[in-house]
């Protein structure tokens, strides 16, 4: 898998792009801050579809890469155009074809609510460059296929954070459809592991699985069990889970404002987990999640409601706002015996996609 260079044009601030966020960790082993992600900020085997290991579509049986090496560049390519065009037109039409799943969704509603707010473009727009990229193709039957892109972005989304890669991954669900852009996380070059190879290709994990300490299609239910109860679990503390659960315990009751939280297990379609073997017997997983953060004002008050909330708001803020998130996480799973800290979460991407007023 030899690495590819994709060059676009200088870069922006991250912190211009969407409504998007991500939540990578910071060397101080604490909550990362949240920064905007993707104005224009798979499925892995299919996931859901390919527990038995083999999928039979058109009398496809055979294992066959997703794309060669010069085909994933030209996707990945596509993406950035489409991405870039978008970004200065605040137009989400200009990248609908080329995103979907959790990432799509995080994007789409992100230029919606700019194109409110910011109506005639985008007057800071500086294009993405994703360049260095590495393709990571791993060998299926049939259809959906995909690939993961990592390639080193020239937008900054933390000062001082160093050097960061961006992964894409790539769905493509028939041969008559564009490659589209499911999911995304950003990570430092070190979190980024070394994945298993068989005869050149990379190496799918099914979602059934019972070589690792948690299936892949477990993933998102084990996540909100823990985000909800709190209760012990196969998840290892960290920023993403026991820090994110003092978070909400601590902003739960504010003098005058209430917050409470119902999370969701989100596993259909391009949403569906996604994962890869690692040289070291582990697996490295794609999974979205999806929650509701709903606020509550005391009598005589409104809860405060950012322009870019405001923008995707149906109803009228009486006393209550709710708002939708989608969450992308990236976890690394240790294979079956193991007895405690079973999956770390090494990225996660969360955007408000909806908001209701009550």
């Amino acid at each position: 898998m030899r690495r590819l260079t994709l060059r676009r044009a200088p870069g922006r601030p991250l912190e211009r792009l969407s409504a998007g966020r991500s939540t990578r960790p910071t060397r101080a082993a604490r909550p990362a801050r949240p920064v905007r992600l993707l104005a224009a900020t798979a499925a892995a085997t299919v996931l859901a579809l390919t527990a038995s290991g083999c999928v039979t579509v058109h009398g496809e049986l055979a294992l066959m890469p997703p794309a060669t090496q010069s085909e994933a560049a030209q996707a990945l390519a596509d993406f950035t155009a489409a991405y870039n065009a978008a970004d200065k037109a605040h137009d989400p039409a200009l990248v609908a074809g080329r995103v979907t799943g959790p990432l799509g969704e995080i994007n789409q509603a992100g230029l919606r609510a700019r194109a409110v707010t910011s109506p005639g473009g985008n007057p800071n727009h500086r294009p993405l460059e994703l360049s260095d990229a590495r393709f990571v193709l791993p060998r299926k039957a049939g259809w959906p296929r995909w690939f993961l892109a990592d390639t080193d972005p020239n937008l900054d989304t933390d000062e001082g954070a160093g050097d960061q890669r961006w992964l894409v991954v790539f769905v493509r669900n028939g041969p008559q459809q564009l490659w589209e852009a499911a999911h995304l996380v950003i990570m430092s070059p070190s979190q980024v592991p070394e994945f298993a190879e068989e005869d050149g290709y990379a190496v799918p994990v099914a979602a059934n699985t019972d070589t690792l300490a948690v299936a892949p299609a477990d993933l998102g239910k084990e996540y909100v069990s823990y985000l909800q109860d709190g209760q012990p679990g196969p998840y290892a503390a960290g920023p993403h889970t026991t820090l994110l659960r003092e978070q909400r315990q601590k902003g739960a009751k504010r003098p005058g404002l209430a917050t409470q939280y119902l999370d969701r297990v989100a596993d259909q379609g391009d949403f569906a987990p996604l994962g890869l073997r690692t040289k070291d017997g582990s697996a490295f997983v794609f999974f979205a999640t999806r929650f509701f953060e709903r606020q509550t004002a005391a009598p005589g008050y409104r809860p405060k409601v950012d322009p870019d909330i405001k923008a995707l708001l149906t109803g009228e803020v009486k006393n209550t706002v709710t708002k939708e998130w989608v969450s992308n996480q990236a976890v690394l799973v240790k294979p079956t015996g193991t007895d405690r800290d079973g999956v770390t979460i090494k990225a996660r991407l969360q955007g408000v996609v909806g908001a209701q007023g009550s």
